[in-house]
């Protein structure tokens, strides 16, 4: 009996909660935080992935379009976790949410797929870490799916500049390359628009 009300209690988790999403997270933060060693903020790190029955779409055919910036958010925890910020972030109280993506999919990634996705930090504002997310097959090293990220700090007191430096003294703003610059005109430009219409 006691068997029975466990799996209706599992039942009841699953349907109400992404459980597999949390445990995922709880594996990655323990591996991340007490097995990999610390990087320094413009290192590249690493997360290997399958394309399962999970991340399928309606043709069963290839990764759902969702199932990217499900990915991405793992690579960005664990990026975070990795070079240390999440707990600086932590402890001088700042929240660091999501602030815009951008993504370019140059092919589908097929069921059963072997990639891994690459994360590096390639730029920073007052206010947002620019992140670049690769997917990469590992058979022939094509580069599947680029995604850019904003990651915007909330309550910070501080440039994110003098942040940085708390972690890394010596370190210098990478130069902006051609394709995020573009992106960040068409938000603004996006962001004007819509200033005028309220």
């Amino acid at each position: 009996m006691e068997c029975y009300y466990f799996i209706i209690i599992i039942v009841i988790f699953y349907f109400f909660f992404d459980v597999n999403y949390f445990m995922r997270l709880l594996f990655m933060f323990t591996w991340t935080k007490f097995i990999q060693k610390k990087i320094k903020l413009l290192d590249e790190t690493t997360m290997y992935g399958i394309c399962t029955t999970q991340d399928l779409d309606i043709v069963m055919s290839h990764m759902n379009n969702a199932r990217y910036l499900r990915e991405v958010d793992f690579c960005r925890f664990q990026y975070f976790i990795h070079t240390e910020v999440f707990f600086l972030l932590k402890k001088v109280g700042v929240t660091s949410v999501l602030g815009a993506s951008c993504t370019r999919y140059r092919r589908s990634i097929p069921f059963l797929m072997m990639y891994k996705i690459t994360t590096k930090l390639i730029y920073w504002d007052e206010k947002s870490f620019y992140l670049e997310h690769k997917f990469i097959n590992l058979r022939d090293n094509f580069i599947h799916t680029i995604i850019f990220s904003k990651q915007t700090m909330i309550g910070m007191k501080m440039s994110l500049n003098e942040f940085v430096k708390k972690l890394e003294p010596e370190i210098c703003l990478p130069e902006i390359n051609d394709d995020l610059r573009l992106w960040l005109e068409s938000m603004e430009h996006s962001s004007q628009k819509l200033k005028k219409k309220d």
